[in-house]
């Protein structure tokens, strides 16, 4: 036994939308040393899983559990035991037909602490997201949760004859499999055939849908529409409301699971603008960046540093690349002040953002948010510059050239280097510094447990994922190493530029790509291309 006794939080992680998983859920998650999940957690919120952490599934489904009830209880208890921070990840609320009770029993019986993080529960979210409010003056002035579930062989034990006469709105959990039972149960207990109810599937996701029918014609309506599990019965006057109050469907990416491949502390923009257009997100970084740590680039950069005061103009081709430089600047004890005079660059708004943030005004953005643009506006401007040396080149050396760094990734686009280079002469010279790289091998990027990527995997082969998102050529490169086996033709990919569709291209993808190399502009095309459909 470990010196120091662990500790297990209950988790409720809600229906699926990542958004309704509680700030309190999200940050415990984060810090948890062991996770134990069951299979009806959001993908997104399993991506939150921390790199390190131990991650169990335990498969807890309707009909189909990986570990009964009491393998899971005892999982709890070893890795508590082991001196762990241990979250027991549920679907829902832990207390409402989540077994919570019984997981803590044990956990109490050998003194383990234990913490409760209530979730929402899909017996209110489900209903919400398909615009069924459970109560309403003029309708249903209480609402009555049941579970619908059953041992195999056994009959359902609901009292019938209450809930048909009682009023309010009724919502079966874990029912589907049940829905014949419960609703000739509540026809024989007097409940009018032509009352509303509805069958709710997989709410709060891209593939939510909803049935709406009378109670008598429910069955062979869901039936008829192919159904399936999670989802939850609603019966009750309230259900009429489905058609008038549904808002969630007509968002304009209602529907779409999208992948985003970005680097996750920069994917955060993206797939929010993604969920606020209704599109079910799933973040998997398929590249981390990290500086530079070989002895010739660390040198390279030290030389750079000591020349600062030299360079006309400082070209960034990344908010990352902004931020590892002036990093550098105090690890290299350099100063702000030593530029001085230089005028900046960027590739595109973002950039731009990341050194007005900073306190920089920029002075040039080209036309186009690409390598090339780029390349071909500083050569433009250093042309220019030549004209009016006196004023603009800090060496004051005439005849000397104008000097340009730039600041950037060390597989960085050769489209920049190719469009100065085309342009170059013996009077302006650019230096190409390496600050940080790209590495996206799977095993040194952001950790993933084994069973939330195969998951990713075959929602991608069904198509359940309906779009992949590559914001550089290296999240394809990334995201390709992830799959080594996987066929990626005919694979929709929405690129943020040419160089990125190209690379995309090249493993067979169907590529369609953004108006501008913008996360804005993406997220635009994507809608586009869906009202095209």
């Amino acid at each position: 036994m470990a010196e120091k006794m662990g500790k297990v939080w209950l988790v409720g992680a809600g229906p699926s939308d990542i958004g309704l998983l509680t700030l309190k859920g999200l940050r415990v998650l984060e810090q948890a040393q062991a996770v134990v999940y069951d299979q009806l957690v959001g993908l997104e919120i399993l991506l939150r899983i921390p790199a390190g952490a131990e991650a169990i599934d335990v498969g807890k489904q309707a009909g189909n559990h990986k570990k009964t009830q009491e393998e899971i209880n005892r999982i709890l208890l070893e890795k508590a035991l082991e001196g762990k921070r241990v979250v027991r990840l549920k679907g829902g609320d832990p207390f409402l037909f989540g077994r919570g009770g019984e997981e803590l029993e044990l956990l109490r019986a050998h003194g383990v602490p234990f913490e409760i993080v209530p979730g929402v529960t899909s017996a209110l979210a489900v209903p919400a997201y398909n615009g069924i409010p459970v109560t309403h003056r003029e309708f249903a002035s209480s609402v009555h949760i049941i579970t619908g579930h059953r041992k195999a062989g056994e009959a359902l034990d609901i009292d019938f004859q209450s809930l048909a006469k009682g009023g309010g709105t009724l919502v079966f959990l874990m029912g589907v499999r049940s829905l014949p039972e419960i609703v000739r149960g509540l026809l024989a207990a007097g409940m009018p055939a032509d009352t509303p109810a509805a069958v709710l599937e997989r709410g709060t996701s891209a593939g939510q849908r909803r049935v709406v029918a009378a109670l008598g014609e429910l069955e062979d309506e869901a039936g008829r529409q192919g159904i399936g599990t999670p989802a939850i019965i609603v019966v009750g006057e309230v259900c009429k409301l489905a058609e008038t109050f549904g808002w969630y469907e007509q968002l304009p990416l209602f529907g779409e699971k999208i992948l985003v491949t970005r680097p996750r502390d920069r994917a955060s923009r993206l797939s929010e603008k993604l969920r606020e257009l209704g599109a079910e997100t799933v973040s998997l970084p398929s590249i981390e960046t990290v500086p530079v740590s070989d002895d010739e680039t660390k040198a390279k950069i030290g030389e750079a540093m000591e020349r600062l005061g030299e360079y006309d103009l400082l070209a960034f081709t990344s908010p990352y690349g902004v931020k590892r430089f002036f990093e550098l600047l105090r690890e290299c004890g350099r100063d702000i002040r030593e530029l001085a005079g230089a005028k900046l660059a960027a590739i595109g708004p973002a950039t731009a953002q990341a050194l007005e943030e900073r306190g920089l005004r920029v002075d040039l953005v080209p036309e186009r948010y690409d390598g090339r643009s780029l390349g071909k506006a500083v050569a433009a401007w250093a042309e220019n510059a030549m004209e009016r040396q006196p004023e603009l080149n800090r060496t004051q050396k005439t005849g000397a050239a104008v000097k340009i760094l730039i600041p950037r990734a060390r597989e960085g686009s050769k489209d920049l280097t190719e469009a100065l280079s085309a342009a170059a002469n013996d009077r302006f010279a650019v230096t190409d510094l390496p600050v940080y790289e790209t590495i996206w091998q799977p095993e040194q990027s952001s950790a993933v447990p084994a069973s939330v990527l195969e998951t990713i995997k075959s929602q991608i082969i069904s198509g359940e994922i309906t779009w992949l998102t590559f914001t550089s050529a290296s999240t394809v490169r990334g995201f390709a190493a992830r799959f080594p086996d996987l066929d990626f033709s005919g694979l929709r990919a929405l690129c943020i530029g040419e160089q990125t569709g190209a690379a995309a291209r090249a493993l067979g993808m169907s590529v369609w790509i953004s108006r501008e190399a913008t996360v804005d502009s993406m997220v635009e095309r994507l809608v586009e291309l869906r009202n095209c459909e």
